[in-house]
């Protein structure tokens, strides 16, 4: 089985899931997601739904994600994003939103993992997920 699909959007996420915050209420610690993350969580969510498996993965996958962020500057359409966000914090709200949406039982299920990030005429994020 396998999934592809491309998500067009003009202002890819920044916001990861790194940024969660914490509180005190009477003594202990409680977390919280702050308003710009809950929006990148709904954004995704919005977006991935459109492309949910028909049944989710049961078997190991790789998991293939290409971040196209809009071009700024001098940069060029494909080359390399070697500024923030960092790949790995923007993987860990995606690999959530992915669970939460039924893509797979369980994200421990991704043992294969291509993450890159690129500037990009047509900012968005591609996915691929294949079983190994």
């Amino acid at each position: 089985m396998t999934t592809e699909f491309f998500m067009p959007m003009k202002k890819v996420p920044t916001v990861t899931h790194q940024q969660k915050q914490v509180t005190v209420v009477k003594d202990k610690p409680v977390f919280y997601e702050p308003a710009a993350l809950k929006a990148a969580r709904a954004k995704l969510m919005a977006h991935l739904g459109q492309h949910k498996p028909e049944r989710p993965y049961h078997r190991p996958v790789r998991l293939i994600v290409k971040w196209c962020f809009p071009i700024t500057g001098k940069r060029q359409d494909g080359e390399y994003k070697a500024t923030r966000p960092d790949i790995d914090n923007s993987q860990k709200l995606l690999f959530d939103c992915m669970t939460d949406l039924g893509f797979w039982k369980d994200d421990a299920l991704v043992v294969s993992l291509i993450a890159e990030k690129f500037w990009a005429r047509l900012p968005g994020i591609y996915v691929r997920i294949e079983e190994v």
